[in-house]
């Protein structure tokens, strides 16, 4: 559901309704609250793509160091 759905999404009106305006201020405080949670997550994805690309590039980086040590007999323990 977007912010725009929740803050346009009309209601049947009935003989012992609630107040309209309540409703609508409701669906604005809603749809904000949605709107800030969808920009959160976007920014928070945004983030664990950079951490992972650079975990991926240290393990690279590690992968390099280590192996090029063996070459050189040195680091021969398990770690």
């Amino acid at each position: 559901m977007t912010p725009h759905e929740v803050r346009t999404r009309e209601f049947a009106a009935c003989r012992r309704g609630v107040d309209p305006d309540e409703v609508r201020e409701f669906q604005a405080r809603v749809s904000d609250e949605l709107a800030m949670l969808n920009e959160t997550v976007r920014l928070l994805s945004q983030e664990n793509d950079r951490i992972k690309r650079a975990l991926r590039d240290w393990q690279t980086m590690h992968a390099r160091d280590c192996s090029s040590a063996q070459e050189h007999g040195r680091n021969t323990g398990r770690w």
